[in-house]
């Protein structure tokens, strides 16, 4: 059987270290961020509920028309 080998990496520095490099390492990825502008989250924001909305109005149809046929089939069933 294999030895199982343990990362020392991962047990070295103090929890506050750990901490620390955790929060620096987050600032710098955030700084790679693309950001969106103010008019980018608009229209982003305007097609989600326009979709939202569009789905929404297609799942109630379709209920709609589900709930009518199957009364229509207990009636005469």
């Amino acid at each position: 059987m294999a030895a199982k080998t343990v990362s020392k990496t991962a047990s070295k520095g103090s929890i506050p270290e750990r901490i620390t490099k955790f929060v620096k390492g987050a600032m710098s990825e955030l700084k790679k961020v693309h950001w969106p502008t103010r008019r980018e989250l608009v229209v982003y924001t305007i097609v989600v509920l326009v979709a939202v909305l569009i789905v929404s109005a297609l799942l109630w149809v379709f209920d709609s028309l589900f709930s009518f046929l199957l009364s229509k089939l207990i009636i005469r069933g």
